[in-house]
């Protein structure tokens, strides 16, 4: 079960701004064709800016979701999740934790559903 430890929104900033930079800056490792691409465009769509914040703070910290977000998680659907927690994940400043984020990814996920 995902934990309700609490987080401030300075460091979800913090999170979201790095995160940012890191994908503006390096080529991705884990999305790397048209379509593939072309899914992560399609992902993005599907969840507002909070759920989305909300959901890196769950996976790449200890934050909390709301119901609203679970909720538009799962109409986000399980494949553009893995994809865009993947393309994180495999970033090269975050990559040597990757095994524990694909594990919170999940345990969100099971969370939500």
């Amino acid at each position: 079960m995902i934990g309700k430890i609490g987080y401030t929104t300075s460091q979800t900033t913090i999170v979201f701004i790095v995160v940012a930079l890191v994908c503006a800056f390096i080529p991705a490792f884990f999305v790397e064709d048209a379509e593939a691409i072309s899914l992560w465009d399609t992902c993005l769509l599907k969840i507002s800016p909070k759920c989305a914040l909300d959901i890196i703070g769950v996976v790449f910290e200890n934050g909390n979701i709301t119901d609203a977000c679970c909720h538009d998680l799962v109409q986000e659907g399980k494949v553009c999740h893995d994809t865009l927690i993947k393309y994180i994940a495999y970033r090269p400043l975050l990559v040597s934790h990757k095994t524990q984020y694909l594990k919170k990814c999940a345990d969100l996920w099971a969370y939500c559903v």
